[in-house]
């Protein structure tokens, strides 16, 4: 776990329970409620729920985003958030497990794998080629453009597009194609 004075960017929360059965429908009107309370609170960005199906083993996974810890911290000390934790207590089989991720783990999430982060060589190894690759290229089909735009402006457009590249479509096709090597 982090300190709390500890500036360390966004956040990447993930946490996996099982419910027992027949409090399903108790579960997911709990998830809604429960999402819609920590939107409200500062820095919140994002939730996704992973439902229980064989790649999450029968699991639901939430999985929450806040711009930077101190703000996960506000919604994770918060009462409101106690008060949810304390109202699905019955309704959970065994311990919760939850994960937290900064920096470039985000990029190598597998939702299959939701607990699990690849060791820090091995995303190395695959940022080195990718970003390269993608640098080249980007500045290849931006030549034509380069001499017109000052130089700033050229490097914050290759980074933006660099960056959403590699979050929504290559990081995750890569991920996925390297995944038994990645995750071993």
């Amino acid at each position: 776990m982090y300190s709390q004075n500890q500036d360390i960017g966004p956040i990447t929360v993930s946490i996996s329970r099982r419910v027992k059965s027949g409090y399903e429908p108790q579960y997911e009107r709990w998830i809604s409620k429960m999402v819609e309370a920590a939107s409200n609170f500062p820095g919140h960005q994002s939730v996704n729920v992973l439902r229980p199906s064989p790649a999450t083993q029968g699991e639901y996974v939430i999985i929450y985003r806040f711009d930077t810890y101190a703000d996960c911290q506000r919604w994770e000390t918060s009462q409101i958030r106690q008060d949810f934790l304390q109202e699905v207590q019955d309704w959970i089989e065994g311990e919760s497990n939850t994960r937290r991720a900064t920096g470039i783990e985000f990029w190598f999430d597998l939702p299959q794998l939701p607990n699990k982060s690849p060791k820090a060589y091995k995303m190395v190894l695959v940022l080195i080629p990718v970003v390269f690759i993608l640098v080249y290229i980007l500045n290849y089909i931006l030549q034509p453009i380069k001499s017109s735009l000052p130089a700033w402006l050229h490097s914050l457009i290759i980074v933006s597009l660099q960056v959403i590249l590699m979050t929504y479509l290559v990081m995750p096709k890569v991920t996925q194609v390297l995944k038994s090597w990645l995750f071993k």
